[in-house]
């Protein structure tokens, strides 16, 4: 099993400048590919500064002047906010600029409050027919001449300019949940990426197996690859542990208070909580994020991922944002590259 960094810029005050935080997520980014980790992914999102991250084609091609080795990956395009040729193009000029290190994840996303300001009425649903259309007509922009007459788009005979380099194309990754979403990416040749956010391990189950039912299902097509994207901490102690814990519940709370859309915010800036607003949480715990998510010290860690390893994961992605301090971030990420990932070489 290979491993690989999933980062963004994030902030729930102003304490910290943008910039600074960019240049935090660069150096991040520099000692994944230094300690050998296989990608780095980051996505796409919208007037949130809890995840800042407008369009990942432009932090992947500053990127790629700033790593060797690392393959750089979105994770994820948000499908809806996207017409295909503009996709095809942008992304085979990425694949150019890159020298050949793209991978294409592609989501249905998440947020309403994106949704709305973007493609107002778009909702789950909705977002999801788009995926499904979207990608395989930027497959069929990338192999030549395609004319397209959907539901959603429509344009005559069209080809990508450019053409990536990677052929026949970049890896495509699809962020699957339901059995239908793996299904489609199993049947329309693309990898998979799955989290389980803050569930337990018995989530990870379930979602494996709903891609190994969808393999089943298309036994036909090549076998796709599949990547396990968890929130993780290398600890120090288990007093170091315990922080996290703490630390990754706060984020949990604030990814919550984001996907409800409920709560006020300004200048990209969620509302604050209050301490005891997270703590009124009916299954966000200090207690629940320690036993579910990747914390622990090396052997724990090492643990856990083994057993994920065993289910048949190609890839785990250290999920990065935490809320925690660039600091913790860093010496954490350190700890994963230096006592853990020696385990799976």
């Amino acid at each position: 099993m290979r491993f690989s960094l999933f980062v963004h810029m994030e902030r729930v005050s102003d304490g910290t400048s943008q910039k600074q935080l960019y240049d935090e997520m660069v150096e991040l980014c520099q000692i994944a590919d230094r300690g050998g980790m296989h990608a780095v992914w980051t996505g796409e999102h919208h007037g949130m500064d809890f995840t800042i991250a407008p369009n990942p084609f432009l932090n992947i091609a500053d990127l790629a002047n700033k790593t060797k080795n690392v393959r750089l990956g979105t994770g994820t395009i948000i499908a809806p906010f996207w017409h295909p040729i503009k996709l095809a193009g942008e992304a085979a000029m990425t694949d150019i600029i890159t020298n050949g290190r793209l991978d294409l994840g592609i989501a249905r996303g998440a947020y309403s409050f994106e949704y709305e300001r973007l493609q107002p009425g778009l909702d789950a649903w909705g977002a999801g027919q788009r995926m499904r259309e979207l990608i395989p007509a930027v497959k069929k922009l990338w192999e030549g001449d395609y004319a397209h007459e959907g539901e959603f788009w429509k344009f005559p005979s069209t080809t990508s300019s450019p053409l990536p380099l990677q052929q026949p194309h970049p890896p495509i990754w699809v962020a699957a949940r339901d059995p239908n979403s793996h299904e489609f990416a199993v049947a329309n040749g693309c990898n998979v990426q799955v989290t389980p956010l803050h569930f337990g391990d018995e989530e990870v189950e379930k979602l494996v197996g709903h891609f190994n039912a969808a393999c089943e299902k298309f036994s036909d097509m090549k076998r796709p690859q599949i990547m396990l994207l968890r929130h993780t901490y290398v600890a120090s102690s288990e007093d170091d542990a315990q922080i996290a814990a703490d630390e990754v519940n706060s984020f949990y709370n604030y990814f919550g208070a984001w996907f409800k859309n409920e709560r006020p915010v300004s200048r990209g800036m969620i509302k604050p909580l209050s301490k005891e607003e997270m703590a009124a949480h009916p299954f966000y715990t200090p207690e629940a994020m320690r036993k579910n998510n990747v914390i622990g010290m090396p052997e724990e860690v090492i643990g856990r991922l083994k057993a994920y390893e065993a289910l048949g994961f190609n890839e785990y992605s250290f999920w990065i944002d935490t809320g925690m301090s660039f600091e913790r971030k860093k010496a954490s990420l350190e700890r994963m590259i230096k006592h853990v990932m020696p385990a799976f070489q």
